[in-house]
Order: structure tokens, then C-alpha cells, then sequence
């Protein structure tokens, strides 16, 4: 088993983990992570560190179980400790990479010689963090391990959400293609909304950004606004802007 709850405590988290840099996938899916220690406490509180970043997050407490999570959750990294039930952390990361040879891992582990970390980084491991750690240092970590991979690479001037790309640079927009002409404000709601891709954003919200005032009336602007987009964006197509009743609007991948 791994070393008690005492000894592996985390220090105190830092004050805004929202701060990392925002990592999702070109069709702007989160990022995936399975945390794997058999400390629930530990393992909670590194995935709530990883949700607060917007990722989806699995926890497994055993080898068996981390195993089978992976192949259905299919993680875009690995968060394992060294000392687990059933199957140790090694055995756990070699079951998985025989099906994702290239998914990254760290180990968060009590084992903390020399020769347990040249043991880790041998069999497989991309990096080693000993108990007791910092959150924040192993949220950075993983953000850079997810970075290097390459899965939520994009070009630096461009949006990706389904089949909808928006180029900062050149102002070009394209749906599956074909080139959508904007003005300059539907272009800049439109940015916004694919810059946070799944979330609802309140018209107070989108008249802050978009138009630079506090909410006072106005949510009929936005309303207008975004009925231009859903017919130069939406129409004909599977729809990717969606009314959240009560709350706001949202942009998703179409399905």
C-alpha cells in the first residue's frame, strides 16, 4: 500500500489553479486524465485540482480497476501511484500502454530513493513526483506532459470546435470548408464563444466582452446577435450554438 494519508498530504493547494493555461482538444473535448491511488483522499483532491482546469477526470483505487477504466475512458494521461492493490503501478502502466503505448504518465508515489525513480522512469514513466508533493507542481507537470503529446496542439492562430475553424489572425471563419462571412462583432462573439467551447456563457457575460458593459437591458443586442451567427453558422447544418434556458448560450461540437 502506499504511505499513509499523513505523510503523502499534499501541501496546501495554490490559489488559482484556473491560472494554468486552458488545454482541450481541437474539437474542444477536455482533456482526459485518470488518477490512480489507492488513498482516496489524495487521489480526490488531485482530481478536483484537474477538474478546476476543466478536465474530465477518472479515479481508480486498485490495479484491476485502473486497468479497466482506462480502456473505456481512454485517458489523454496517467496520474499512478507506485504501491496499489491487486497490481502495482508498473504492472497497471504496462497493461494500459499495450493498448496506448504513447498515453504519458506520472508517477505520485512515497517511494522516494534514487533507484525507485531510475526504476519508474525505466519501466515507462514520463515523470516523477515523491509524496508529500505540491498540487500545484503536479498540475503543472501534467499540463506540460498533455502539452508535449501533441493532442490539443492547434495552430497558434486558430480555433478549432467540430468542424467550425476561426483564424484570429486572418479573420477567415470555415464550417466543414466552406468560408462564412462575419462582421466584425459576429466575428468577435463568435470567438468568444469558441474560446470556451461547452460553456455556458450568460448574456451579461457576452455583453462584457463583446460589447465592453455591465449587463443593463441590453440582453435583446445579444439575442440579435446570436441568431446572425446560427444562420450563417448553423444553417442547413447540424446546429452548434444552443440556448441554455435561464442561463445562456453555448457552442458545442455537432454531433
Amino acid at each position: 500500500m502506499s504511505s499513509s494519508t499523513d505523510s503523502g498530504a499534499p501541501r496546501p493547494l495554490f490559489s488559482r489553479p484556473e491560472a494554468l493555461p486552458k488545454l482541450a482538444h481541437p474539437d474542444g473535448s477536455p482533456v482526459r486524465a485518470l488518477v490512480v491511488d489507492d488513498e482516496p483522499m489524495l487521489a480526490d483532491l488531485v482530481s478536483m485540482g484537474l477538474s478546476v482546469c476543466g478536465w474530465d477526470v477518472r479515479v481508480a483505487h486498485a490495479g484491476r480497476a485502473a486497468v479497466e477504466t482506462a480502456r473505456s475512458f481512454v485517458p489523454d494521461v496517467l496520474v499512478l501511484d507506485w504501491m496499489l492493490p491487486e497490481l502495482d503501478g508498473l504492472q497497471v502502466l504496462a497493461k494500459i500502454r499495450a493498448s496506448r503505448p504513447r498515453v504519458p504518465a506520472l508517477f505520485l508515489t512515497a517511494k522516494d530513493s534514487v533507484d525507485d525513480r531510475i526504476r519508474g522512469l525505466t519501466a515507462g514513466g514520463d515523470d516523477y513526483v515523491t509524496k508529500p508533493f505540491s498540487l500545484e507542481e503536479v498540475l503543472i507537470r501534467l499540463h506540460r506532459l498533455v502539452e508535449r503529446t501533441g493532442a490539443t496542439t492547434q495552430e497558434a492562430n486558430e480555433l478549432v470546435v467540430g468542424d467550425l475553424v476561426l483564424n484570429i489572425r486572418t479573420r477567415e471563419v470555415t464550417r466543414g470548408r466552406d468560408p462564412i462571412e462575419l462582421t466584425t462583432t459576429q466575428f468577435n462573439l463568435l470567438q468568444y464563444l469558441m474560446e470556451n467551447p461547452r460553456a455556458v456563457l450568460s448574456k451579461a457575460q457576452i455583453l462584457d466582452r463583446v460589447w465592453q458593459y455591465d449587463f443593463g437591458g441590453q440582453a435583446n443586442v445579444v439575442e440579435l446577435y446570436i441568431s446572425y451567427l446560427r444562420k450563417k453558422i448553423d444553417a442547413g447544418r447540424t446546429p452548434m450554438i444552443h440556448t441554455v434556458r435561464g442561463a445562456g448560450y453555448v457552442l458545442r461540437p455537432a454531433t
